[in-house]
């Protein structure tokens, strides 16, 4: 008889692709891992792994057990939401990430709420950019995460995810006060073609937005500055370093020496939650859903 925990072990390594990465994936330790998987070995009676230069990697065998091993423990997922949703109580633990604003922006509001209508439910949470946090959850790693995309620049989701709207949430350009345009009641990105702007990290989807939009305009981005946290973008504007985008949620306190301009083009990104659908019944999950739209309304009733 196979254990399933070892098939998890199997399938965190082939989703992984390393020994180190599954153990992290698991919170385990890489010796853990090995003994799972030597002992998953003895179980199917074949070798499921080969040296691979310094790592591992799976054999046929290994391949075509990981495969039942995807599919088995999507099915305990399924039987696991389906005995919660009998029961109805908001129990266990809930895993779930945010990039940096929405962390600042929705996690206190929707995470005190959790807390105080669920007081058995235990929550992780943590900071991930949107491609991490949608990893995380294909993976298994984390049970939702909130992510976003723009107007103009849709953030592709892998099958078997489910989505929720959260908020549509509005962006300016963040302006030092002395700037030529900083007293203007709206802006073109087209007038910023000289200007140095304070982004994201290389890579990141957002900064990915910025340049093919600036891109698309005939614009080729001088970038100066780079800072993943929106305060600190806006301490670097407010030093008079530069420009940013500066999306409503999570911005403020503004600093004093910052002011912010409409886009003649409305610039707005899309705010929302994924988990996996073979999880959609899950209470927890839910619950969840409903205190991020509950601090999502907040935040665009304030704003």
């Amino acid at each position: 008889m196979l254990n399933l925990e070892r098939l998890r072990t199997l399938d965190a390594l082939a989703r992984h692709g390393s020994v180190s990465g599954a153990a992290a994936g698991l919170h385990i330790t890489t010796s853990a891992v090995s003994q799972q998987m030597a002992k998953l070995e003895r179980e199917a009676g074949q070798r499921l792994l080969a040296k691979n230069g310094r790592g591992v990697r799976l054999t046929d065998a290994g391949r075509l057990l990981a495969e039942h091993a995807a599919r088995i423990l999507s099915q305990v997922e399924l039987a696991q939401a389906d005995l919660e949703a009998q029961r109805g109580q908001v129990a266990g633990e809930l895993r779930l990430s945010a990039f940096p604003t929405a962390a600042r922006g929705l996690f206190p509001a929707a995470l005190a709420t959790l807390r105080a209508e669920h007081p058995v439910l235990r929550v992780r949470s943590s900071e991930l950019e949107p491609e991490r946090g949608i990893n995380g959850v294909v993976r298994g790693d984390l049970d939702l995460a909130v992510v976003l995309d723009w107007y103009n620049k849709p953030m592709p989701l892998p099958d078997g995810l489910v989505k929720a709207p959260l908020l549509d949430d509005p962006a300016d350009v963040a302006l030092p006060v002395g700037h030529r345009l900083a007293g203007r009641d709206e802006v073109d990105l087209a007038e910023f073609a000289e200007d140095e702007w304070i982004t994201w990290g290389e890579g990141e989807f957002c900064h990915e937005w910025l340049m093919f939009t600036l891109r698309s305009k005939g614009i080729e981005p001088i970038v100066g500055h780079r800072a993943a946290e929106t305060h600190t973008q806006l301490g670097l504007v407010a030093a008079g370093l530069g420009v940013c985008i500066a999306p409503l949620l999570g911005r403020h306190p503004m600093p004093a020496e910052v002011v912010t301009v409409p886009l003649r083009q409305r610039v707005r990104r899309h705010v929302y939650v994924v988990w996996r659908a073979d999880a959609d019944r899950r209470p927890s999950i839910r619950a969840a859903v409903d205190a991020l739209r509950a601090a999502a309304r907040n935040v665009a009733q304030a704003g």
